[in-house]
């Protein structure tokens, strides 16, 4: 099963929520509400409608309107029914294991799309604890995703920090991570604004995963955050995921 419907973007938490196909059999990719029976229920509605159409709804779960036009306006048009069809093209590299140092919080896929994510508070203590300021490092940061509870679906620890040797001190208000070694699939995001490009980015990395025989181990999968990220209108992220190839 997929993390959201890819019209929509309701997180697909149980069976039920799932659209069927024409055999009557459930569909991986599309909620109830948004496909019936093979065939989209409201079948010329554009991207700019659907999200007018999820703002009230988002705001009954407690979300403010700005910010649920502004998180729906960033995530919808990277969803399979609205993309064009072109697919991000990974790199496959092998890395050797290292060591990440930082702060870091538990959450899941479904908990980030609500007033709970925790992922941007994160990156606010981040900064205000200036975790990079107090190790020696190289001017990069790291995103990592590990200790995955199953799946995209489950509950995962995500990490911000810096590389760091094995033997350094850490302070004890910090957490150390290794990053495993692995064979990784490599997917540049777009250049553009954060954290949209990164959010889009997750997407098409979810739906070339849904679209291919290539598993991912869940082992521990990381976003880098170097020199390119200095401009705020022209960021690029690279994005590793582990695979078992």
């Amino acid at each position: 099963m997929q993390s959201y419907c890819q019209s929509c973007g309701m997180p697909l938490v149980n069976v039920e929520l799932l659209g069927t196909e024409k055999n009557g059999q459930v569909c991986q990719d599309y909620c109830t509400y948004c496909y019936e029976l093979g065939a989209f229920i409201q079948p010329d509605i554009t991207v700019n409608e659907m999200i007018e159409l999820c703002v009230p709804h988002l705001k009954e779960e407690g979300m403010a309107e700005e910010e649920a036009r502004h998180m729906l306006t960033s995530f919808l048009p990277s969803l399979k029914r609205w993309t064009t069809g072109e697919s991000t093209q990974p790199v496959l590299i092998e890395k050797e294991s290292f060591h990440i140092v930082g702060i870091s919080a538990r959450t899941n896929n479904a908990n980030e799309i609500t007033p709970q994510a925790k992922i941007p508070d994160l990156w606010t203590s981040y900064f205000q604890q200036n975790v990079a300021g107090q190790l020696p490092t190289k001017e990069v940061m790291y995103g990592l995703y590990s200790d995955y509870e199953t799946d995209v679906n489950g509950e995962y620890s995500i990490t911000l920090g810096v590389e760091v040797a094995a033997d350094n001190e850490v302070p004890d208000e910090l957490v150390i991570k290794t990053v495993p070694a692995s064979k990784y699939l490599v997917f540049k995001s777009e250049e553009g604004a954060m954290p949209e490009i990164v959010i889009k980015a997750w997407q098409n990395i979810w739906n070339w995963f849904a679209n291919s025989d290539v598993e991912r181990t869940y082992t521990g999968d990381f976003e880098v955050y170097g020199e390119r990220c200095n401009k705020p209108n022209e960021a690029q992220v690279d994005i590793y995921i582990a695979v078992k190839l």
